[in-house]
């Protein structure tokens, strides 16, 4: 391993608390939007067609984190132990907040990816920490025998703060989301769309401003991280079709699938990372904060990308154009 790909671990990121604060309102109110729009008939609907569901869940949660560990063995001469950790962070987080949006431009299977989103992100409570520290431990373990590099500071991951970051950040505003969906339904109608508009761009808006305040540091990384992060981002695309291939779910819900399982929680992942209590500033961990920011602007990319194709060229698979309030085909 190089020193240049070594000194990739010294960077620090300009983020400070305020920015920290902000992105933690903006997710939580991103969450909160997309609550707003999951019906609770949607889960009936799940649990009436639930291989569709199962096997999204299967891929995300279970695939997902075990092909990512097996691509850093194949990547490790490329990799350092920290930007590992920060593909397996991400691997380890549910879909991404624009993982709804993306599904409905590409024609794809809109409740099942709500519904989806909804259960991966409850189940994130408990699983992403879970996911982490289980393959985060077996990478280091991995790179100290390869010798590859020890890392400066031993890294012990606090399940329990992993637990109640992702609780208060996600848990409290998709519930109270639900509660409020359910309870105040033309009320929700009224604000939901607003909600959404409002929460996206606040994200973006964070995104670019701590893109800006890192710049140097980003053109300096491109080209380390560039390719890793495609990789890793086309392997869950992947993934999530080839799994719902196997098991000859209908285009619908194979779109569905890829896409909430290629489109990850970012933003999440750089809480966690930017969490004093879980990772202390004295640890040296830039290699995996740039892997899950870049990861957050690159997956919008590939997800618009991907979405245009599939969007056009929808009548490549002889299907006639539904509407995105199409309930789940999966094994109708």
């Amino acid at each position: 391993m190089t020193d240049t790909l070594q000194a990739l671990d010294h960077i620090r990121l300009n983020f400070s608390p305020s920015n920290l604060h902000a992105l933690n309102i903006a997710i939580g109110i991103v969450m909160f939007g997309v609550a707003l729009e999951i019906k609770l008939r949607s889960f009936k609907e799940v649990f009436l067609s639930p291989k569709p569901a199962i096997i999204g869940f299967a891929s995300q949660f279970i695939l997902l984190p075990t092909i990512t560990f097996l691509l850093i063995i194949l990547l490790k001469d490329w990799l350092t132990p920290t930007m590992a950790l920060g593909m397996v962070l991400v691997a380890a987080c549910p879909g991404g907040n624009i993982s709804n949006f993306i599904t409905s431009l590409a024609k794809g299977n809109v409740v099942l990816s709500v519904s989806l989103t909804a259960i991966g992100t409850l189940a994130a409570v408990v699983l992403t920490p879970l996911n982490f520290a289980f393959w985060g431990k077996l990478v280091i373990q991995f790179f100290e025998n390869q010798s590859a590099g020890n890392l400066i500071h031993p890294i012990e991951i606090d399940i329990a703060q992993v637990f109640q970051t992702i609780f208060i950040i996600l848990g409290i505003p998709l519930i109270s989301g639900i509660i409020i969906n359910t309870k105040f339904p033309e009320f929700t109608k009224k604000i939901s769309g607003i909600v959404k508009k409002i929460s996206l761009v606040i994200f973006v808006v964070i995104i670019i401003i701590t893109l800006s305040k890192n710049f140097n540091f980003f053109l300096h990384a491109i080209q380390y991280i560039f390719i890793i992060v495609l990789i890793h981002n086309a392997v869950a695309l992947l993934t999530g079709y080839g799994i719902s291939s196997v098991f000859k779910l209908n285009p619908f819900d194979r779109k569905s699938i890829s896409i909430e399982t290629g489109i990850q929680n970012s933003g999440l992942a750089l809480v966690l990372i930017f969490n004093p209590k879980i990772f202390p500033p004295e640890l040296e961990l830039g290699g995996m904060a740039i892997i899950a920011a870049w990861w957050g602007i690159w997956h919008m990319i590939s997800g618009l990308a991907i979405a245009g194709y599939w969007g056009s060229s929808f009548n490549f698979f002889g299907l006639k154009k539904a509407s995105l309030s199409n309930s789940s085909h999966g094994d109708k």
